[in-house]
């Protein structure tokens, strides 16, 4: 085991002094030690109450034989953080997750880990930190919020943001917009639609990282206790068997994260973390995969902000795994690959069971025929834009208007709710990429702003910045190349007219070769004055430049 480094012979007599100071009992010294990664802290709703998973699986861990150590990770709550400096720094935490998860696993030499994430990058930071150290993990989140109400109807996070955006319109008053907010967030865990924490760790039970329920069990339930304890055997099992993630985390199993991720209609965001993922695994994974697999998957759900179903109905109607069991009747997914349960996909899907097939439909009955994500391309976007295509209106999915163009969210929210943006535009924000924000923004407000402003059918946004799971409306985002390397979404005028049209996987500005060459030979990179922090501004991407990271800085910002 890899603790022996640090706990047996003449030479780890000094490591043994430490543990005696660290009060572990010499039974305690001679179990295989368990890293328990807590993500718990206060500011995020989704990790507040990690606490208790964390005793939960201790516990766990030390029936089934180990001896459980804890150690924190980072996190940041994506909904506090929108709309305001503070998004830029929300992206480069799940490679800051990765790497300072690597340097605790390996400095201390732990013989295996249970994970325990929730929100947004702390899903992918850990599962690209389980595949870079490659010893027995599992991971257990926290699990979803319940659905708020309001005047008797479920609402969520996005139902808030929007409620602004109708605030600002004068569609509703100060009393209504106060209902929402106290209603809408009534418990602990991750916001309760197919956002992107939500995507992220149903897609880990997909992978075959996760136990059963993992991404749909309530954050409130007592069934998350029960579950992290068994991730604390589950473990100790992997650990016997010498189950690693690499095992798990097979090409064949990132596919079928891909092919879930379209019937569930997941985040865009997955777009971004599941090809990072895979690339610590030594696998590449294009994004333009997600077509070829969308063109098979039918849509099976439609969870807010898709519909007006939630993650616990999900949980209720039988959960990833009932969903699993209808795309298997077409033989969708490869389910031979071996699971942190032990088993194989086949075993634990077997008796899966979909017990309301109005939220999850049968496989011969979808909301589509196709997945809920789309990667589209042309002359705006040469290598993708990504769209979640279950969350736009039917009337948007062709759509062409002239361009409202915005060098920053800012005056884009500004222009938006100054009632500047009319029926039929296209509005483009740029600057917002990896590079160019610097940290890829979010653009929730921009997209909430339009749906409560009463402009969701009727205008389209696209952006090289990133949308949030709880957008919803023509909203692409990832488009690249971006504009700060002079990308054509950079040479955008006023009143270029934008061509959007998904069902053909497309998206180009009507403007002919040689007028798109003779702005790019006039384009000069955009200076920026209002870089506020050394971390976004240099760190950001440095330490994770060779490693799939998506975050990397102009050379003259160095």
């Amino acid at each position: 085991m890899n603790s022996e480094h640090v706990r047996e012979g003449v030479q780890s007599a000094p490591h043994r002094s430490l543990f005696n100071a660290l009060g572990y009992t010499k039974e305690e010294m001679k179990k295989p030690m368990i890293g328990v990664v807590c993500s718990y802290n206060e500011i995020v709703p989704g990790h507040i109450n990690l606490d208790k998973i964390a005793e939960a699986v201790k516990m766990g861990i030390a029936e089934a034989g180990g001896m459980p150590v804890e150690f924190p990770a980072i996190a940041v709550c994506d909904g506090i953080a929108m709309g305001h400096t503070g998004m830029k720094y929300s992206l480069v935490t799940r490679d800051l997750i990765a790497d300072s998860t690597e340097c605790m696993a390996r400095a201390h030499q732990f013989d295996g880990l249970v994970m325990i994430p929730n929100c947004d990058k702390n899903v992918p930071g850990l599962l690209m930190a389980a595949a870079r150290v490659n010893i027995p993990t599992v991971f257990v989140s926290g699990g979803p919020m319940l659905a708020g109400k309001v005047r008797g109807e479920k609402r969520s996070l996005s139902s808030m943001f929007e409620a602004v955006g109708e605030y600002e319109a004068g569609k509703i008053n100060m009393e209504e917009l106060k209902l929402y907010e106290e209603n809408v967030c009534p418990t602990c865990g991750s916001c309760s639609g197919m956002y992107t924490a939500n995507s992220m760790n149903c897609l880990t039970e997909v992978i075959g990282m996760g136990l059963p329920g993992n991404g749909t069990i309530p954050a409130v339930y007592s069934a998350r206790i029960r579950l992290a304890k068994m991730a604390g055997y589950a473990i100790m099992d992997m650990i016997e068997k010498n189950i690693r993630p690499r095992n798990i985390m097979t090409e064949a199993a990132f596919r079928n994260a891909l092919t879930v991720d379209m019937a569930l209609g997941c985040s865009t965001n997955t777009m971004l973390h599941l090809p990072a993922i895979a690339h610590e695994c030594g696998i590449e994974l294009k994004v333009e995969n997600a077509n070829e697999i969308s063109a098979k998957t039918p849509n099976l759900c439609h969870l807010a902000p898709a519909g007006y179903a939630y993650m616990e109905d999900l949980n209720e109607a039988g959960g990833v795994y009932a969903v699993m069991k209808e795309l298997s009747k077409k033989n969708l997914l490869d389910l031979s690959g071996i699971t942190v349960t032990g088993k194989t996909m086949e075993e634990n899907i077997a008796h899966a069971r979909n017990k309301d097939e109005e939220i999850i439909r049968p496989i011969d009955k979808p909301f589509m025929p196709i997945g809920g994500i789309a990667v589209l391309k042309g002359n705006l976007a040469p290598d993708t834009g990504v769209v979640k295509r279950s969350a736009v209106a039917p009337e948007m999915m062709v759509h062409e208007g002239p361009a409202r163009v915005f060098d920053c969210e800012e005056d884009a929210i500004a222009a938006i709710k100054g009632g500047k943006i009319n029926p039929g535009d296209v509005v483009v924000i740029r600057y917002e990429g990896p590079k160019g924000g610097p940290g890829m923004r979010e653009m929730l407000n921009p997209t909430s702003a339009i749906v409560g402003m009463g402009l969701g059918s009727t205008v389209a946004l696209i952006t090289d910045g990133r949308f949030s799971g709880a957008s919803r409306g023509a909203a692409i985002g990832h488009v690249s190349p971006e504009a700060a390397v002079g990308g054509p979404i950079a040479l955008i005028e006023e009143g270029d007219i934008i061509s959007i049209d998904i069902p053909n996987y497309s998206l180009n500005v009507k403007l002919s070769d040689e007028e798109l060459e003779k702005r790019r030979k006039a384009w000069k990179p955009k200076k920026r004055t209002d870089l506020d922090g050394y971390l976004v501004r240099y760190r950001a991407l440095v330490t994770s430049g060779n490693r799939g990271a998506i975050l990397e800085l102009p050379k003259d910002w160095e």
